[in-house]
């Protein structure tokens, strides 16, 4: 499991990255690599990104028993 955290947290962050040129550059990395927003590529890129997203989701609980455990 530990593997797939892993996985997961460094796609979220490599969008998250991703989403920090578009607001500041107006520059999708994503797409520019891929063939544009609407390639096939890209919406794939897109979709696991945001299903790490929805994955990543579970580390919440896991912070907040870490700090109920220091409490």
């Amino acid at each position: 499991m530990r593997t797939w955290n892993v996985i997961a947290l460094a796609l979220l962050i490599v969008g998250g990255l991703n989403w920090l040129l578009v607001g500041l550059f107006r520059y999708d990395l994503v797409a520019d690599l891929f063939g544009g927003s609407n390639s096939l590529m890209s919406r794939i890129v897109y979709t696991v990104v945001g299903l790490c997203a929805i994955y990543c989701i579970r580390f919440f609980s896991e912070v907040g028993d870490e700090n109920r455990a220091r409490a």
